[in-house]
């Protein structure tokens, strides 16, 4: 719960955001224009870009948690910040980007350093359910952020309500940090660098923590010798992910990809089509996002733990195309005119009650079939470059919706979109569940038996010396 935190705060950063856009237009707020609160979002997602790749590299150099105490803070700091811009005119305005750069540079590097350690500390057979479940908790933070600016913006006047909204976040990350502090380091980490002192003493706490105090020792046969390493940066990632398994970086592309275009070309999209196509009231607006983030937020709940037992192939490859044909069958009603807003909204509550645990499971991919050496560091890679797709959707989406025909071609290419992430998985799924992260990925710095020797990894000057 501490560690998914970091969820529940984008979740509830994005939907403030969405929620508070009109208000900062008007001049007794901070009479910014509409592509001026728009690009609010767009900076955002940008930091978040940014600090995905820089923590993600500090998180495998030096620690997860470490790391998850200065995201955090870096997070709480940003945040803040925003609710501290008091003017008008271009300075603020600047302010309050570079304010929500840095928050979303600290919720970026939580998603590096945070899956990382969940899934290093999380028994193997309980690790899909685990991490699958609190990636889907953005669905809660996205709720609370609804439910919470519902309230506020009803109760406060426009020059405080939108910077109340903007402190619910850091108030939440306060509480946390202090739970933070008090967990272990992974054990994992430790020992690959050579510092298995701190990794026993690191496991015996989980252990006096856990109801299986007197379970067996894994079989010898499990051993595995290594050789702590210290060159492993992006380079060598990218020897890893091109070289060494291109597949597994193809899967990881296909679904981190599919599923973030197809999200933020719906959600960030989800109040025009109401207002636009259906005519809802802006009031009556949020109870229609309370349904769509609920139905989000039960699927990873309710048929997460079917990713370990039935495996993940079938899981992953199953919520894909699951949600890829419905989202089909909805669009064909949508271009018949036979859905209204109320019904449109159970549609898409269905759609995404498997999308969101199809998601959920895409983070949970690119942070297990990777050697642990530069798991963080490929999370972040594979999380920038879905980021980067996933803010074309509300683009494209967004100038179709006053096109009914539009909308319809655009539902359709973004049913595809997750039909093909079903079936990467379907071709080149890995079969993880309830198997130890190292029988997944050999680490980088595991001795092989008969030399004795680790792999031999890639450095920029010996390439650079080879051209």
């Amino acid at each position: 719960m501490a560690l998914g935190i970091a969820w529940i705060l984008d979740g509830l950063e994005i939907t403030l955001a969405a929620d508070v856009a009109d208000i900062l237009e008007k001049k007794s707020t901070l009479a910014m224009s509409p592509r001026a609160v728009g690009d609010i979002a767009s900076v955002y997602l940008i930091g978040e870009v940014f600090g995905a790749i820089i923590f993600g590299r500090l998180s495998d150099k030096l620690g997860r948690k470490k790391l998850f105490l200065v995201t955090l803070g870096v997070y709480l700091i940003g945040s803040g910040l925003t609710a501290a811009t008091f003017g008008h005119g271009a300075g603020w305005v600047t302010f309050l980007y570079a304010t929500r750069f840095i928050a979303g540079m600290g919720i970026g590097g939580e998603y590096a350093a945070i899956n990382s350690a969940i899934d290093e500390m999380i028994p193997a057979h309980y690790r899909g359910r685990v991490d699958i479940a609190i990636n889907g908790t953005y669905w809660g933070g996205a709720l609370i952020g609804t439910i919470a600016e519902s309230y506020i913006l009803g109760h406060f006047s426009d020059t405080v309500n939108w910077r109340l909204g903007f402190l619910i976040g850091p108030v939440l990350a306060l509480a946390v940090i202090y739970v933070r502090r008090n967990l272990p380091e992974s054990p994992r980490w430790l020992i690959m660098h050579g510092r298995e002192k701190e990794a026993e003493a690191a496991m015996k706490r989980i252990e006096s923590l856990s109801d299986e105090k007197d379970a067996p020792m894994p079989d010898q046969s499990k051993a595995i010798e290594i050789s702590p390493r210290n060159d492993i940066g992006f380079f060598a990632l990218a020897w890893v992910l091109f070289r060494q398994m291109p597949k597994r970086s193809v899967l990881g592309a296909c679904l981190m990809i599919s599923q973030s275009f197809l999200y933020n070309a719906i959600f960030f999209t989800y109040a025009l089509v109401l207002a636009n196509v259906y005519h809802v009231g802006e009031s009556t607006i949020p109870l229609y996002f309370i349904a769509f983030c609920v139905g989000n937020l039960l699927g990873p709940l309710l048929i997460g733990p079917l990713f370990d037992t039935l495996g993940r192939r079938i899981m992953i490859s199953g919520t894909y195309l699951i949600s890829g044909i419905l989202l089909a069958a909805t669009a064909w009603a949508f271009d018949a005119n036979l859905l209204s807003g109320l019904s449109q909204t159970l549609c898409w509550s269905v759609v995404f009650f498997f999308a969101s645990a199809g998601a959920s499971a895409g983070y949970l991919t690119v942070s297990e079939v990777f050697p642990l050496e530069v798991r963080a560091k490929a999370i972040a890679v594979f999380f920038a470059i879905a980021q980067c797709f996933g803010a074309l959707g509300p683009n494209i989406y967004g100038g179709l919706v006053n096109s009914h025909r539009g909308l319809f071609v655009a539902y359709l290419v973004g049913a595809g979109v997750m039909i093909i992430g079903g079936l990467a998985e379907v071709f080149l799924g890995v079969d993880a569940e309830r198997k130890s992260l190292e029988d997944v990925a050999t680490p980088l710095s595991a001795l092989d038996p008969k030399t004795r020797r680790a792999p031999e990894m890639p450095h920029p000057r010996m390439a650079k010396a080879s051209r």
